[in-house]
């Protein structure tokens, strides 16, 4: 299949907004280039296996956001409001070029290899060798044009959590489950039940092809859908992963999705969007009991009374 890379480069003040605007032209995920990322993993190097990059070389004030459309898509009408509304408000200059999914998955293969998130999660790409500890818990990953490889901050304080917060036969929702890689983890963690959501069928069907890889079928079940609207039941842990936007509008849902003393753990929370996140939690009667952070992102860990 092709895909339209659509790319801009913008100072990272501005990442926010342009992130918005992306989404709003219906990118399902983004990638986002960011060089302080770069940085910030060489100084963890010993939870990774690659990093060969010259740091001196880095321009520390713009980042690069990437958002992947199929030529099913109506191109023409996204590259206009994006134009509209980046370009022509001068946040950055909009560049377009055609792929295959072959250039796209060797493009990045490169980058990415095993590593470890919190204590005992290891994120191993699926075509790695990795000899593992005896407390490791290994998750086989392929994200192919999906969201979700671990690397990024919001994903990495996810998997800590759930680490930190799952507990044995819990019944657990994934909203935006990209490319599966927290149902997994929630699954390896120990939950009984999983059900992952996400809106992009490319997201579904690399959960699925994941899951698979993991051999976790019995615990996971994907779904199609936009956030709650397929769920049935309670959970005992909700995980999103997503935009502040997005929670903010489902806080006062959940609730209905949620156990009495249900953990809600979101993230995919710029940082100057913190406090409208935790007043919306707050105003749904949740009770917050940890903020984590990393760089310009943050995880919110609360509990339903």
């Amino acid at each position: 299949m092709k895909w339209i890379e659509v790319d801009t480069v913008i100072s990272k003040d501005d990442e926010e907004i342009v992130s918005s605007i992306f989404y709003d032209a219906g990118a399902s995920g983004l990638d986002i280039e960011d060089a302080n990322d770069l940085i910030d993993l060489s100084n963890r190097k010993k939870d990774w296996d690659f990093l060969d990059i010259d740091i001196e070389s880095l321009n520390l004030d713009d980042i690069k956001i990437k958002a992947y459309f199929s030529q099913a898509d109506d191109v023409n009408s996204i590259l206009s409001f994006l134009k509209e509304n980046i370009e022509e408000k001068e946040l950055g200059k909009i560049t377009t070029k055609e792929i295959e999914d072959e250039d796209y998955i060797n493009n990045w293969k490169k980058y990415f290899k095993t590593f470890k998130i919190g204590e005992n999660i290891v994120i191993k790409p699926s075509w790695e060798e990795y000899e593992g500890k005896n407390e490791d818990i290994i998750i086989d990953i392929d994200p192919g044009m999906a969201f979700g490889t671990g690397t990024h901050e919001t994903t990495s304080l996810c998997i800590e959590a759930l680490e930190k917060y799952l507990k044995n036969e819990d019944i657990v929702f994934d909203i935006g489950c990209g490319s599966g890689i927290l149902s997994i983890a929630s699954a390896k963690l120990g939950a009984k039940k999983v059900t992952s959501i996400d809106l992009d069928p490319l997201c579904v069907k690399v959960s699925k092809e994941n899951i698979l890889k993991n051999n976790l079928k019995d615990k996971i079940e994907v779904k199609k859908g936009n956030l709650l609207d397929v769920l049935y039941g309670e959970a005992d842990l909700i995980v999103a992963n997503i935009i502040a936007e997005a929670i903010i509008t489902m806080t006062d849902s959940i609730r209905n999705y949620l156990k009495d003393g249900g953990i809600f753990i979101s993230s995919g929370i710029i940082l100057e969007k913190k406090d409208e996140v935790l007043q919306a939690l707050k105003d749904n009667s949740f009770e917050i009991k940890e903020i984590k952070s990393q760089g310009e992102w943050v995880a919110i860990i609360s509990i339903k009374r």
